[in-house]
């Protein structure tokens, strides 16, 4: 299927509401970033706080936004789907609003510790994130402008690392919060996704959406066109409409014959749909892959890690050129995704990360070389793994699904994510004491090898196709598992 022109006013339009919308998670990076420039100060005697943090509240102030994140993803389902994308997103910065505000009055330590726990419940909404742009944007910039989701995390990291080097306490609270309300100010702006309010039966809204984002008159063809494909999308009889492809008359009796009244739920809908439950073990699977190949584990625990594999370089700077690193990767791979689509970028990075890790391994097992080759495979593995495999899971994780199932099954991959996110970082640090650090980077080595190959079979490449071109993919894939 060739890929639809874009034109340069819809382009920049697209793009800005990108950038908009993925600013939740620049938001995301500010906060979790936030505890690592402030436990120096937070547990020494002249601490801006009462007093000093104990050892617990320190592990708490790090690991409370992942609990909140993870409590609350499985409800964006329900609420995207009930609020509607742009006001789920809009709800979703207020908790970063409140927390902010909160730490900017207090020096309580419960009341940081709390708000900490509340900006986790925002970053939440990167699920709704992902889902509101793919329903605005062309599917051939789909892929691009769904990464700035992952980019702007690591911004926001940056961001944060630069502003915890030159400004005062006081001060970066200011900025965060005033940018957390600036987040919320510019959604007001954006249109409502087309595909959620033709799912309220709001046509005419739906088309002055599209006709927004497309910058095209409403009484254009292009929107038509555009209804017209929605309409199609929220049909139930889908699925069975693509199972019948090669059977014309089969699908023109569907076609004239009027849709079902019954509304199904989400779950109804999931477990009667082959193809959804296909796509979901598959979004499922790339996520696994991603975080349990150690990005993660790369991240927190960056200067511990430098401090091992590089103890003479100053583990704080390899940390801040760490971060950039991992921006420039992710901005790359929003020019790549597009161009040379989601499967090999994933397979590709998968397999290329997995052998740094690899390598890193036997550096650190056997010291075969010296010090600065550490150093240059950890940045290596963070860049590889950053123009791919980081961010593609992401992408997949809005767009392999239909509309009425893209709510539930997104929070389901995002809540699992966040999951092994949490236990991830949670058993890292007990497992080096066990095992070492050699191993670990093994067990991530063989984590991204597997992964690699389970993508070369089951995942289909989606780069520049409409979600029922690629429900399409999936329904040849599970009849030909029924017919052996």
């Amino acid at each position: 299927m060739a890929s639809e022109g874009v034109n340069v006013r819809a382009f920049l339009v697209q793009g800005v509401a990108a950038l908009t919308i993925s600013s939740l998670t620049t938001l995301t990076g500010l906060v979790f970033s936030w505890p690592s420039y402030n436990v120096a100060n937070f547990i020494s005697n002249d601490t801006v706080l009462d007093e000093p943090m104990t050892s617990l509240q320190v592990s708490l102030l790090g690991s409370l936004t992942n609990v909140g994140a993870m409590l609350l993803t499985p409800f964006c389902g329900y609420v995207v789907n009930t609020l509607g994308r742009k006001y789920s997103a809009m709800l979703f910065g207020l908790p970063f609003v409140l927390a902010w505000t909160i730490i900017s009055v207090t020096t309580s330590i419960p009341l940081v510790l709390t708000s900490v726990a509340l900006a986790g419940v925002g970053t939440a909404g990167q699920t709704i994130s992902s889902i509101y742009i793919s329903e605005i944007v062309q599917d051939s910039i789909r892929g691009a402008l769904m990464s700035t989701v992952v980019s702007s995390y690591f911004l926001g990291v940056l961001i944060s690392y630069v502003l915890g080097g030159i400004l005062t306490y006081s001060q970066i609270v200011y900025i965060d919060l005033t940018l957390s309300v600036l987040y919320v100010v510019l959604l007001a702006f954006l249109k409502e996704s087309p595909v959620f309010l033709m799912q309220r039966g709001r046509e005419k809204e739906a088309a002055e959406s599209i006709a927004f984002y497309r910058q095209v008159s409403v009484t254009a063809k292009e929107v038509q066109v555009e209804i017209s494909k929605i309409k199609l999308l929220l049909d139930p009889r889908l699925e069975k409409m693509l199972e019948e492809a090669d059977d014309p008359t089969v699908t023109k009796e569907l076609i004239e014959s009027p849709p079902q009244e019954e509304k199904l739920s989400e779950w109804q809908f999931l477990k009667q749909s082959p193809t959804s439950i296909r796509a979901l073990t598959t979004s499922m699977a790339c996520m696994a892959t991603m975080i349990l190949m150690g990005n993660i584990a790369f991240q927190v625990y960056a200067e511990t890690l430098f401090k091992e594999a590089v103890p003479s370089y100053d583990s704080n700077q390899c940390s801040v050129f760490l971060a950039i690193i991992l921006l420039v990767a992710s901005v790359i791979c929003s020019f790549m995704i597009d161009k040379f689509g989601r499967k090999p970028l994933m397979i590709l990075t998968s397999a290329i990360a997995s052998v740094c890790t690899l390598i890193l391994g036997v550096q650190l097992q056997f010291n075969f070389a010296p010090e600065w080759v550490s150093a240059f495979i950890i940045y290596l593995y963070s860049f590889i793994f950053n123009v791919g495999v980081a961010v593609i899971p992401y992408v997949l994780s809005a767009e392999l699904f239909l509309p009425e199932v893209r709510g539930l099954c997104g929070s389901i991959v995002m809540a699992s994510g966040w999951a092994l996110n949490f236990f991830t970082v949670l058993l890292f640090t007990p497992a080096i004491e066990v095992v070492g650090f050699p191993i670990m980077f093994y067990i991530f080595s063989v984590v991204g090898f597997v992964g690699a190959t389970y993508c070369v079979f089951y995942l289909p490449e989606t780069k520049g196709l409409s979600i029922d071109a690629i429900q399409l993919l999936f329904v040849k894939k599970t009849k030909r598992k029924n017919e052996v």
